[in-house]
């Protein structure tokens, strides 16, 4: 069983992997490769004055996160289930995995929330209809669920959603360690 799953290798689900990667969770992210930001050029993201592509951020973030001790699968999730203490996961390819807690960073597509059970709202962002709903600490409405980025209904930029990932992550390991986590590793 994995200590976290996170549903979608955006740049939430990136930030997010490296954050619990590096806390010693076990971390597998779960994506489909299908978001919003394969098709973006970005000129708004910190650390880029020249710009970056969307594929480019994607896969240095899916780098980053696994060298802070993340696991990658290539698949779409098509199943969500509470199962004792944890989670069931299935996947487009028949695959089955067990975590006890689950991070949704799905973008703008919740029907994986929706099947589970999650309550939704309406998105406020442009052209996004739905999302999780969540509380202040990025928690939905099933316990061990959470949600952070355009799924949480924050803005689609993705520095936003990158530093949602990490903030929601963090109080996952919060949660998990028994206390507010944080990386002393980068303090002064």
């Amino acid at each position: 069983m994995y200590d976290i799953a996170i549903v979608g290798g955006g740049t939430a689900g990136a930030s997010a992997a490296t954050f619990t990667g590096r806390a010693g969770l076990q971390t597998l992210v779960i994506d489909g490769d299908k978001g919003m930001t394969r098709r973006a050029m970005l000129h708004n993201h910190l650390g880029f004055p020249e710009g970056i592509t969307g594929p480019d951020l994607v896969d240095r973030g899916r780098q980053q996160a696994e060298k802070a001790g993340a696991t990658w699968l290539k698949a779409d999730v098509t199943g969500l289930e509470r199962k004792d203490d944890g989670f069931v996961l299935s996947t487009d390819d028949g695959q089955i995995v067990e975590a006890r807690d689950v991070l949704l960073t799905v973008g703008a597509n919740v029907a994986l929330a929706k099947s589970a059970g999650l309550d939704t709202r309406a998105g406020t962002e442009p052209r996004i209809g739905e999302v999780v709903a969540v509380d202040a600490e990025g928690r939905s409405s099933v316990p061990g669920v959470w949600a952070a980025g355009v799924a949480a209904g924050l803005s689609v930029h993705t520095i936003v959603t990158a530093g949602d990932g990490a903030r929601v992550a963090i109080n996952i390991i919060s949660g998990q360690k028994g206390q507010r986590w944080v990386d002393h590793d980068r303090l002064p």
